[in-house]
């Protein structure tokens, strides 16, 4: 049997897109035959699909979709940027948002189960577009709000094509008033709230941890101050903080509502709408938030997967 090097792995990776992995066991299947090799990892399909599923995906696209009251955002990603150009990739990412919107769902193995227009269910759309496309892709994540009554809006930034980008917001107005008086309004507020990144409507929605953490920091800016002073200090940096983070106590940022919170922007909506106006919910997703990119040494990795022949 010939001796698979790591510069022929390296080869057959660059030509074919495969894993490591999947070369060097494609190499020794062949006796070393690069062309050989290559057919090997295209008859292997969705085999060759399957085994991408630990490469990191952190590029991609988030999708919003609307149906009526009813608003989804889903993150779809891969691994690199070049894919979210990609019409087929745009094709799953916005399939897959419609899906959930239309079923009412939110859970991602629940989404994965669901039927795909065209046949399958939605992990084989996924598990297809690996095998065609060549890179890992996964659903990571899918957010929904809904009102009873009222509007949804929706702002895509960063958009490569209609309700695809790389940041997406929907908000939710619950009202029973004139939805064309809304609709605009839902939106300007979905603008302000990808420039603004909000972390909650309001200041009894922010996670405790988050609210713990920030005492702690003015806190400590402010050791060795009698209790009560301090007592009073964090109390005062909180409010502050709550103006930062909480979407109803922000200052909105058009020129239009100026020096006016998102609150207040709500609140005289409903001389136009005609009725009480109640910002229910938001949602903002940001591409590729949380997600820990992996950086690694080729050759070390070339290496790694031959054994560390040269």
């Amino acid at each position: 049997m010939a001796s698979v090097t790591a510069a022929m792995v390296k080869d057959l990776r660059e030509k074919t897109g495969a894993g490591m992995m999947d070369c060097k066991n494609a190499l020794n299947e062949t006796e070393g035959d690069i062309e050989a090799a290559v057919d090997w990892l295209r008859k292997k399909g969705l085999s060759k699909a399957a085994k991408k599923s630990g490469r990191v995906a952190a590029e991609g696209l988030v999708a919003v979709a609307v149906h009526g009251t009813d608003g989804v955002v889903a993150e779809v990603n891969s691994e690199t940027d070049f894919v979210a150009r990609n019409e087929e990739f745009q094709a799953l990412a916005r399939t897959i948002a419609l899906v959930a919107v239309e079923k009412g769902l939110t859970d991602v193995e629940a989404i994965k189960g669901a039927h795909y227009p065209g046949g399958g269910t939605v992990a084989d759309a996924i598990a297809n577009a690996i095998a065609t496309i060549g890179e890992n892709m996964t659903l990571r994540r899918v957010a929904a709000v809904h009102v009873a009554q009222g509007v949804v809006g929706q702002y895509v930034h960063n958009s490569v094509a209609d309700g695809l980008g790389k940041i997406g917001v929907l908000v939710a107005l619950e009202s029973t008033g004139d939805t064309v008086a809304l609709t605009p309004l839902a939106r300007l507020i979905a603008l302000h709230v990808a420039a603004a990144s909000p972390l909650a409507l309001e200041a009894s929605e922010l996670d405790p941890a988050i609210v713990a953490r920030e005492k702690a920091v003015l806190a400590d800016k402010n050791a060795g101050k009698p209790a009560h002073v301090l007592e009073k200090i964090v109390e005062s940096g909180l409010k502050t903080y709550y103006k930062e983070v909480c979407l109803l106590d922000q200052p909105s940022i058009h020129a239009e509502h100026a020096n006016k919170t998102i609150g207040q922007v709500v609140k005289e909506a409903e001389k136009a709408a005609g009725a009480p106006v109640k910002l229910a919910s938001f949602v903002r997703y940001s591409l590729g938030e949380g997600i820990e990119k992996q950086e690694s040494d080729f050759a070390a990795e070339v290496a790694a997967a031959v054994g560390g022949q040269v």
